[in-house]
């Protein structure tokens, strides 16, 4: 059906209070409620902003499973989340969709406690799989009888992670449907993902070669027409994807239209009477029914709020943005040196690539979701001389830490991490959240770590730390900074040097990144010295001391969780000084820190210019520094 503008009714899905409602639908019924699904997903998030192309390109499948299997009781696994907002509409949350990704409201992602219909929180990729598998183990040790269904995007596929646990699963005798919604996209375009496999391997040259070969050769036999159909079928069999997954242990079928609800239907219902591991093939279109999304399903995967009816979309107020600045600086970068390599695990959109990728594209390298070998990968690089630059979000590092330690740093490797969304990153909410590189990345030997204060900052820091002979990380936060000018050519600063920023007395504030503005604005409170600290590690030890030297009170600010970051770093190097001054680490809590605006996160972390005010306040009254203190602070909110 055509898509229908705002407004129009929605008489099933009205109806609906559980999926208990859709399983009593009749099937003739289904494609209706699916047009209804896809048409109030776009007008809901028209008007939140959010994932969109993703989800609407699994509507049916959505509706069919949830008819055919007894959900929540049977578990259903979405990898991801992005492909999970009609399973939030059929699963009692449609009246509240109007809060997605907002404070106190549904979050973009799965969430054990928003809903029993959500088997397992997800916001990385690749993970439902080792999940619904361990579920299964569960039930059969309690011997409960359930389904267990995850649903893998054919981007997450090309994880490592994924095929490990189809490797375990195929060996094990457990109820496991696994689900292969393939969409020919990931969230860039895909690298070497399972949706091209069959079209590429069936129609390339070395298998026509072969076969075609196989043939003449066969064909000269007497008696032999036979043998070469059987040829050509085998060849068929040992390339197609059904074998690979067959060969794990699993009873493949597929691929059929994922948009044919009564296939759909009458498949899994087949699919639910078999046992032991099963593997389902979908072909689906990302985008579906919305013709926008359809045409540019890359630009519609995440989206901020738009018209549903052109699918304009309105645009983000404030300057340029930080990975504009390392998409500029990456460019120019290239260009002065060749020995440049840009690598990134399938974020060349929001990591700032795309230009680059036109400008250079023999030295760009999108490695699909797979953090880990995107590492390893510029590692080998590394080794032979070039010097490559692994764009990344500071949340998706996580899962290459191994790699990072292990790979780089120990080998001392020429490695820059240009490490995106440090800090907090609003509506993504705390799975996307950047919250813990400087501790997890600064206890890693040879590992240099610079945190710019703005955008011109920021520039400078990642051609410095480009230069530096040695694995090198610079983190900068999403959005906008504070509007500085940037320098056209590609200057440096000084290795591991800090500049202060305020001279003052008494207080002095040593800030590690994009706080600098909120520290410059409390300082002018107390007459307190501010000190852009710039570099993590290694740390400015002597003007730390020299600090600690003149000043009675030392803060430290960051964002990044107070356990082991810059801030700890201040403190071991005092400690080890003798110094016994009064230190107040000021950064993120220990806490996860749902969905909300940047700004009312950094008020949940205690970190708004009121809240430093005052805690910087409550310490100088318990130092008993009362002449320094400021009365007039005497109401903040608590931090989380």
């Amino acid at each position: 059906m055509p898509f229908s503008p705002a407004g129009a009714p929605y008489p099933l899905l009205d109806e609906l209070e559980s999926t208990g409602g859709l399983r009593a639908l009749a099937a003739a019924e289904l494609p209706e409620l699916a047009d209804e699904v896809r048409r109030f997903l776009v007008n809901s998030v028209s008007q939140t902003g959010g994932h969109l192309a993703a989800g609407l390109g699994v509507v049916e499948l959505t509706v069919a499973l949830h008819y055919v299997f007894e959900t929540p009781a049977d578990r259903l696994i979405w990898d991801v989340g992005h492909q999970a907002y009609p399973h939030k509409i059929l699963t009692g949350r449609r009246d509240r969709m109007a809060t997605l990704r907002q404070k106190d409201g549904l979050s973009g992602f799965l969430k054990r406690d928003e809903s029993p219909y959500d088997a397992f929180g997800a916001g990385h990729s690749s993970t439902s799989i080792s999940a619904a598998l361990g579920m299964a183990v569960a039930a059969k040790a309690a011997g409960e009888q359930r389904e267990h269904i995850a649903v893998i995007g054919d981007g997450a596929l090309s994880a490592g992670m994924a095929f490990e646990a189809l490797n375990h699963a195929g060996a094990l005798d457990l109820d496991l449907l696994v689900i292969l919604n393939d969409n020919d996209m990931s969230i860039s375009r895909p690298v070497g993902a399972i949706s091209n496999y069959l079209a590429r391997v069936l129609s390339s040259g070395f298998y026509n070669r072969v076969r075609e070969g196989g043939k003449q050769v066969l064909s000269g036999l007497p008696g032999m027409k036979d043998l070469v159909h059987r040829w050509e079928e085998h060849m068929k069999g040992m390339v197609m994807p059904g074998t690979l997954f067959e060969e794990l242990g699993f009873n493949y079928i597929g691929p059929i239209d994922g948009h044919d609800l009564p296939l759909l239907v009458s498949t899994l219902r087949n699919m639910k009477q078999m046992q032991g591991p099963r593997f389902l093939h979908v072909v689906t279109q990302k985008g579906r029914g919305y013709p926008p999304a359809e045409g540019d399903p890359c630009v519609y995967h995440g989206v901020t709020p738009f018209n549903p009816s052109t699918g304009q979309m309105k645009k983000k107020s404030g300057g340029r943005s930080f990975t504009q600045i390392f998409s500029d600086w990456i460019c120019d970068a290239a260009a002065a040196d060749e020995r440049l390599i840009a690598v990134t695990p399938a974020m060349c959109e929001g990591s700032g690539l795309v230009s680059f990728s036109e400008r250079f594209p023999r030295r760009y390298f999108d490695v699909g979701i797979a953090e880990q070998h995107a590492v390893t990968f510029a590692a080998g690089m590394a080794c032979e001389g070039l010097k490559p630059v692994v764009a990344i979000y500071s949340t998706f590092l996580q899962r290459a830490y191994d790699q990072m330690l292990h790979d780089v740093a120990l080998q001392n490797l020429d490695v820059t991490f240009a490490v995106d969304r440090a800090g907090q990153v609003g509506a993504d909410g705390a799975t996307h959240a950047g919250s813990f590189d400087l501790s997890y990345a600064r206890c890693i030997p040879n590992m240099a770590i610079l945190a710019p204060s703005d955008e011109g900052e920021c520039r400078r820091l990642l051609h410095t730390a480009y230069l530096h002979e040695g694995p090198a990380l610079v983190r900068y936060p999403r959005g906008a900074g504070v509007g500085t000018d940037v320098d056209s050519d590609l200057p440096t600063v000084p290795w591991g040097r800090a500049v202060v920023a305020r001279e003052g007395g008494g207080v002095a504030i040593l800030v590690f990144g994009t706080l600098l503005a909120t520290a410059q604005s409390v300082a002018e409170r107390f007459d307190a010295t501010v000190v852009n600290m710039r570099f993590v590690k290694p740390l400015d030890e002597d003007c730390v001391l020299r600090m600690a030297e003149t000043h009675e009170l030392l803060v430290t600010l960051e964002e990044n969780v107070v356990s082991g970051g810059a801030g700890s770093a201040v403190n071991e190097l005092l400690h080890r000084a003798g110094m016994a001054n009064r230190v107040l680490n000021l950064g993120l809590p220990d806490a996860f820190i749902e969905q909300a605006t940047q700004v009312e996160q950094q008020e949940l972390a205690g970190l708004s210019e009121e809240q430093v005010a005052a805690r910087i306040d409550d310490a100088l009254r318990a130092a008993g520094a009362v002449e320094r203190a400021a009365p007039q602070l005497n109401s903040v909110k608590t931090p989380v």
